[in-house]
């Protein structure tokens, strides 16, 4: 069991005998008495989200989760198909469980599939993924305002606000968590 004030963006957590995704988490503090802490929780299985408010002091059980080591194949319609590396088994997630990581799936990248009782429930990516750029406006001769940037669409389908000097085919890393370019790759 945790504490819920130690409860962070991406941690599944088992409640009422179903697991649940934190989206996200605010912390409130009144004047007299403890916290509260706000937070808006997906079901993994349904997928339907809710928002929910703890005591703070209160605990939570965070799941018991397994993972393994996979491989992204291809889409099939609905579904992602992802190939275990140890002995070669496939499984097909669908757009709930693949998440917003849809944005950063390309073909034969490594992940972890999160595992509950035996059933696929999720995917972690990689913390960096190197990405294409697939289209960007030119950048123009005097722009070069600090701090401002163009946006960019990467060979997912992903929008990213990248550097003036950045042109369409360069490989880029951006970060998983947040969508942020880091650096040419």
């Amino acid at each position: 069991m945790i504490d819920v004030g130690g409860l962070k963006k991406g941690m599944i957590i088992e409640m009422d005998g179903e697991l649940y995704r934190v989206i996200s988490m605010n912390k409130h503090f009144t004047g007299r008495g403890s916290g509260i802490i706000r937070t808006k929780l997906k079901n993994i299985l349904t997928g339907y989200s809710k928002d929910h408010s703890f005591s703070s002091g209160e605990k939570v059980d965070e799941a018991t989760l397994e993972y393994r080591e996979a491989e992204y194949l291809y889409k099939d319609g609905e579904h992602y198909y992802f190939m275990d590396t140890n002995n070669f088994e496939q499984f097909p997630l669908d757009d709930e469980l693949v998440g917003d990581a849809i944005d950063f799936l390309i073909d034969n990248m490594k992940v972890n599939l999160m595992f509950y009782e035996g059933k696929p429930i999720g995917i972690n990516l990689p913390t960096f993924v190197v990405l294409e750029v697939a289209e960007t406006e030119p950048n123009f001769k005097g722009d070069t305002v600090s701090g401002s940037g163009k946006p960019a669409i990467m060979e997912t389908g992903l929008r990213v606000t990248v550097p003036m000097f950045i042109k369409a085919g360069e490989k880029l890393k951006v970060d998983t968590r947040t969508g942020e370019y880091i650096e040419r790759a």
